[in-house]
């Protein structure tokens, strides 16, 4: 469940005093995979722009305010890609968003959901997470190969490598503002770009007005068929699994939303959004290991982000995205390699500090260096870490790496969730035959 309020609360009033300045550079953390997807959509008029950032930013300023975490809202990936490739309409679009958000609701609710998760081993966790976050490394590099050195001035891979190299010097500067400098930088670019370019226009005010999607028969059966279904398995594992592990391995002494509350989320988000056109959203575990590398800690960063999406759709809505399309992709790719890595850094705690391998620790535990205390459900405990044996150790490895490399061999966690179980099931089955037979 949610943590209670107020602990929401507190979390978010302690890091709005203390940090504001890295919760505001938390919260663009994820704009990097947010922008390209969100504007890509508009042009193929395949959603409504303003209510995208509208809903969005609703939805950021409710999650952030309940969960007191930087919960990230992001595009629904697969549907997004098919919708971009097939130039879906907005009915179709609403379709795919509104079946894998009721078939996930639905199953929240039951219970389902929580059940499928406790079957689901860590090393195929971990596994998603890794090579969802290589994925995104993958997808940076496909962004940055086209640009040149020198040319065009604004959008180059010089200003790709003044990026990075600013990166690598602030790694050990946890408070400074890296997401918020490079976006600054991006959108002063792309306002000039707008301001000297033929055709180009600097937003102006275009009030929000809310019109109802009405998807046909027709509409459902491809929005379902074409995107929905492969959305499915993405959602349920990478925007709810994967959120509810990392999110405990990222903020381990503060309560994570649980499983069922983040399947509510998700359903209720785009149960009311997309019948306005609103694109199809979710929680990413990448969006989140994003704006906890560019230093959000609590739920005031999607905050801070929220009411800025929501000012900007209700006041500016269409008219920003002649903007938001000359934003340099030399530093939108430079945030999402970021992003890539951070993610991908989750593996690491795959055989020492995986949330399986904690254990209640006596009181005779109290000098080992592998106890500590964890904040659970509002209670204290101690915990220490399980010993594995080399066999163990071997095993685990082998099933994430199996997981990560199916899914980035087929471009689709669903077959890398199966290729992870599968090798999973290979190594207990026998342990299963043996047991059985004694």
């Amino acid at each position: 469940m949610a943590p209670h309020p107020r602990i929401s609360y507190a979390n978010n009033a302690y890091h709005f005093r203390h940090s504001l300045l890295s919760e505001a550079s938390g919260a663009l953390g994820d704009m990097g995979t947010f922008l390209p997807l969100l504007v890509a959509l508009t042009l193929t008029s395949s959603i409504s722009f303003s209510s995208s950032l509208v809903f969005g930013g609703l939805a950021n300023i409710v999650t952030g305010a309940v969960f007191g975490i930087p919960l990230p809202i992001q595009p629904m990936k697969a549907i997004a890609a098919i919708a971009i490739s097939q130039s879906f309409s907005r009915a179709e679009t609403t379709s795919a968003g509104l079946f894998v958000s009721g078939v996930v609701f639905i199953a929240a609710v039951t219970g389902a959901l929580h059940w499928f998760t406790g079957v689901v081993p860590i090393p195929v966790v971990k596994g998603i997470q890794v090579g969802a976050g290589l994925s995104l490394v993958i997808s940076a590099g496909i962004t940055l190969q086209p640009l040149h050195w020198l040319h065009p001035w604004a959008d180059n891979l010089t200003w790709a490598l003044l990026a990075f190299t600013l990166l690598c010097a602030t790694v050990s500067l946890p408070r400074f503002p890296y997401a918020f400098v490079v976006f600054l930088v991006g959108a002063t670019f792309a306002a000039i770009l707008a301001s000297i370019s033929p055709g180009g226009s600097l937003p102006s005010p275009s009030i929000w007005r809310p019109h109802l999607v009405l998807p046909s028969p027709g509409d459902i059966r491809k929005g379902i068929y074409s995107a929905g279904v492969g959305q499915l398995p993405l959602t349920t594992l990478n925007s709810i699994i994967a959120v509810e592990h990392l999110a405990r391995d990222l903020l381990p002494d503060y309560p994570s939303p649980g499983i069922t509350s983040l399947g509510i989320s998700v359903g209720a988000i785009n149960l009311i959004g997309c019948w306005f056109g609103s694109m199809p959203v979710c929680h990413g575990s990448g969006g989140l290991a994003a704006q906890w590398r560019f230093g959000a800690r609590s739920g005031t960063s999607v905050i801070i982000l929220g009411l800025f999406k929501l000012t900007l759709g209700l006041v500016f809505g269409n008219s920003l995205v002649d903007l938001l399309t000359r934003f340099p992709r030399a530093l939108l790719g430079l945030m999402v390699f970021s992003a890539g890595l951070e993610l991908a850094n989750a593996g690491q705690s795959l055989n020492y500090g995986a949330r399986d391998l904690w254990e209640v620790a006596g009181a005779e535990d109290a000098g080992d260096r592998g106890v500590r205390e964890s904040l659970l459900q509002g209670q204290v405990r101690r915990v220490r870490n399980k010993d594995l044996e080399d066999d163990e150790r071997s095993e685990r490895w082998i099933v994430m790496m199996t997981t990560v490399g199916a899914l980035l061999a087929f471009k689709n966690d669903g077959v890398g969730f199966a290729a992870g179980m599968l090798a999973h099931w290979s190594f207990q089955l026998p342990r299963w035959w043996r047991a059985r037979r004694v």
